[in-house]
């Protein structure tokens, strides 16, 4: 683990322009995807944001907002969903992404009943805790649920206050304006 590193957390609504600038670089540079550009259009507030610094220089990040995962018979869970969490390229492998994702999780521990996240890259979770859904996915929208049968990489983090569940069972989210999950 490197101890050259600060975690500090802000809510979406706290983050200078400077910052928010840095994050959409950031997840933009890390994920070659220059839909980060947009990150604050998306998620205009309601946001936790967690910023690993090397000195003055981002060099990890993620965020969580509220959504709403449901196992089969059981009932809505607030879920502590994340999303943007990258590592500067030349940051990548040092441990700094892990740092972020453990603050993350004891933060989500305290407010939330589950963990989730859709990533291609399950490994990394996997070894944090995270365990990758099996069963089948949907979206619960305004006209009943909507079957998502190629989503991929949807992942949980089970919680203090998580239920006992069976990963092959159906998983269901709220359906939101630009996405499902």
């Amino acid at each position: 683990m490197p101890d050259d590193v600060v975690v500090t957390t802000a809510k979406t609504e706290e983050l200078t322009p400077s910052v928010r600038e840095a994050i959409t670089a950031l997840c933009t540079a890390a994920f070659d995807e220059p839909d980060f550009l947009n990150l604050f259009t998306y998620v205009p507030s309601g946001g936790m944001h967690f910023l690993a610094y090397r000195g003055r220089e981002l060099v990890s990040h993620a965020m969580v907002t509220a959504r709403w995962l449901q196992p089969a018979g059981l009932l809505i869970l607030k879920t502590a969903w994340v999303d943007a969490m990258g590592t500067a390229p030349t940051c990548q492998g040092r441990g700094y992404g892990s740092i972020v994702m453990r603050r993350l999780a004891e933060y989500a521990a305290g407010e939330y009943a589950i963990g989730g996240l859709q990533t291609e890259r399950m490994g990394f979770y996997a070894r944090l805790g995270w365990e990758e859904w099996r069963g089948p996915l949907a979206g619960r929208g305004n006209e009943g649920l909507i079957p998502t049968p190629t989503q991929e990489g949807v992942m949980i983090l089970r919680l203090p206050g998580t239920p006992v569940f069976d990963l092959d069972t159906l998983l269901t989210i709220e359906c939101q304006t630009e996405r499902i999950w």
